[in-house]
C-alpha cells in the first residue's frame, strides 16, 4: 500500500510559503505596501525559492483586502527590512481602491442573489408543503367514504 500524501496544490504550498514570508520578513507580517521588485530582493535573499510558488505567493498577499487597503491609505513603499524606499504613486492606489470596491460589489451582489434564492427555496417548500396537507386531507375525506 502507498500511504505517501498526496502532492500538495500550488496554492496550498504558496500559503505556506506566505506564512513563512510573514515570520521572516515585517513588511509580510504588517502588510506593508511592497517595494516594485521585491520579489528580485527575495530570490536573492533565498536563491532555494521557486520562482513560480514566490510569484504565487505574491500575487496571494497583494490581492488581499488588507494589502489592498495598505496600499489604498499608504504615502511609501518598503523593502524587506521595512525601510521605506519609494513613495506610492497616486495610480496604485487609485487601482486598489477601485479594486476593492469592485469586490465589494461583487460580494454584495452575491449575497442578495443568496437571499433571494435561499426566499425563493423557502416559499417554494412551503407551497410544496400546503400541496402535500390538501393532498392528505382529500385522501382523507375520501378513505372515509
Amino acid at each position: 500500500m502507498n500511504t505517501a500524501p498526496p502532492n500538495p496544490s500550488p496554492i496550498a504550498l504558496a500559503r505556506t510559503l506566505l506564512k513563512e514570508l510573514q515570520e521572516q520578513y515585517v513588511v509580510f507580517r504588517e502588510c506593508r505596501p511592497l517595494a516594485i521588485g521585491v520579489d528580485k530582493q527575495l530570490l536573492a535573499a533565498r536563491p532555494e525559492l521557486d520562482r513560480k510558488l514566490l510569484r504565487l505567493a505574491l500575487r496571494t498577499h497583494t490581492a488581499s483586502v488588507r494589502y489592498l487597503k495598505a496600499v489604498e491609505k499608504g504615502s511609501q513603499r518598503f523593502d524587506l527590512d521595512g525601510n521605506p524606499v519609494a513613495e506610492l504613486s497616486e495610480e496604485h492606489r487609485t487601482h486598489a481602491a477601485e479594486t476593492l470596491r469592485e469586490r465589494f460589489r461583487k460580494d454584495a451582489e452575491q449575497r442578495r442573489a443568496k437571499v433571494v434564492a435561499d426566499k425563493a427555496a423557502q416559499q417554494a417548500a412551503e407551497a410544496e408543503e400546503r400541496r402535500a396537507e390538501k393532498l392528505n386531507q382529500l385522501a382523507a375525506k375520501f378513505a372515509k367514504r
